[in-house]
């Protein structure tokens, strides 16, 4: 962690890198359906991005830098939620566990993002 770094900031960039692990993980255990390939990539896209935007808001050059930064790990994070819904389990009950888990992980970091952007106002 750099000197500049709170251990906040710190914390939240391995949360969203954790995150996308465990989703690159999780679609691996899905069934290989054209619609479920197709679903999977839309999702593991949206999971890494939102990391990647929270990596630039620690870097932004200004506050309205910081605040678009933050916004688009919001919206990233909410079309995570919707990609792990559209995605077909066939009704696996590990696979519905699982899910459930990650739509929870990012409710929370949804919820996170939009306390920054509150308090960043």
């Amino acid at each position: 962690m750099s000197e500049n770094q709170s251990p906040k900031q710190y914390d939240l960039e391995e949360r969203t890198f954790r995150f996308a692990q465990r989703v690159r993980e999780f679609v691996k255990k899905l069934p290989k359906t054209l619609a479920n390939i197709e679903d999977s990539r839309q999702l593991v896209n949206a999971s890494g991005s939102v990391g990647a935007n929270y990596i630039e808001a620690n870097e932004a050059l200004s506050k309205k830098d910081f605040i678009m930064r933050i916004k688009i790990c919001r919206k990233e994070t909410k079309e995570r939620r919707y990609w792990l819904r559209l995605v077909d389990t066939k009704g696996d009950s590990k696979l519905e566990l699982e899910r459930g888990e990650l739509k929870q992980e990012a409710t929370e970091l949804m919820n996170i993002f939009g306390s920054i952007l509150r308090k960043s106002k």
